[in-house]
């Protein structure tokens, strides 16, 4: 549970910290300050659950990493709604993520498999939201390179 959980924690983390420059953010910026804190806290966690193998630590640490990274995630897409184009998708990924942390410690004393579970439930529907996001961007860039 602890390689599983924390390679995922720390994947996130690493990617969402890579995705900031990505989406067109300055890293001295306050969307994207808020995103690679967001991005730091997950890798954090995922770390710290690689080294440290327990149902309890599991399911508190990534809670906790993940209700961080959902509530700046969810910050940062409410303050650039209206300015941004990924920033519906924040607020649905935000969300995602405070709902995985806030589930996770009601499941702890069921143990590695409940909480992987839960966790790869979060990620199941982080996936799909990513994916579907990115194809509609992609989708949306197409159209509107054919009009002049």
């Amino acid at each position: 549970m602890g390689w599983a959980g924390g390679l995922y924690l720390l994947a996130v983390g690493v990617v969402s910290l890579r995705t900031v420059p990505a989406a067109g953010l300055a890293q001295n910026s306050a969307p994207g300050k808020l995103l690679s804190a967001g991005g730091a806290v997950l890798a954090g966690a995922g770390f710290a659950v690689l080294l440290l193998h327990s149902d309890l630590l599991f399911g508190v640490i990534a809670a906790v990493g993940l209700g961080v990274a959902g509530v700046l995630e969810l910050a940062c897409g409410l303050q650039r709604k209206s300015r941004h184009v990924l920033a519906r998708d924040w607020i649905a990924s935000g969300i995602i993520g405070i709902g995985t942390a806030v589930l996770l410690p009601f499941f702890i004393n069921l143990g590695a498999h409940a909480l992987l579970g839960v966790a790869g439930g979060g990620a199941i529907i982080s996936g799909v939201l990513w994916v579907l996001s990115g194809l509609t961007l992609r989708h949306d860039a197409r159209a509107g390179a054919g009009k002049p």
